[in-house]
């Protein structure tokens, strides 16, 4: 089954989980803000991305820019980091068949999704 890290508030992951209803493939939305990942589950996610944890990072959010911009990290630091704060998670995230994409195009949704 698809799943979607869904933001409801967040335009990009609207169209994202519109167009995978459209497809009238099986999905389940996690609501990451609310049931957020936790560290393992974020590392977990990161290897189904394959993905470097800076790249996951929503690094313009003031969460970010105000507490860790600038700071050398290391990739367990930048982990920790969007789980306790989980609105620096890149969005949306679709999974499918234990891969992962970010699904801000959704041409290349689509072709995840085919």
């Amino acid at each position: 089954m698809i799943q979607i890290y869904h933001n409801p508030r967040c335009g990009k992951s609207r169209n994202c989980l519109a167009f995978i209803d459209q497809t009238k493939q099986e999905y389940e939305i996690i609501p990451y803000l609310t049931d957020t990942p936790g560290f393992n589950g974020l590392k977990e996610l990161l290897e189904k991305l394959n993905l470097d944890p800076i790249q996951l990072v929503r690094v313009k959010e003031a969460i970010w820019t105000e507490n860790y911009k600038g700071k050398n990290l290391s990739n367990d630091e930048i982990i920790q980091a969007m789980a306790d704060h989980p609105i620096l998670i890149e969005r949306p995230i679709v999974i499918k068949d234990g891969k992962a994409i970010i699904g801000r195009d959704l041409d290349l949704v689509a072709s995840f999704l085919d």
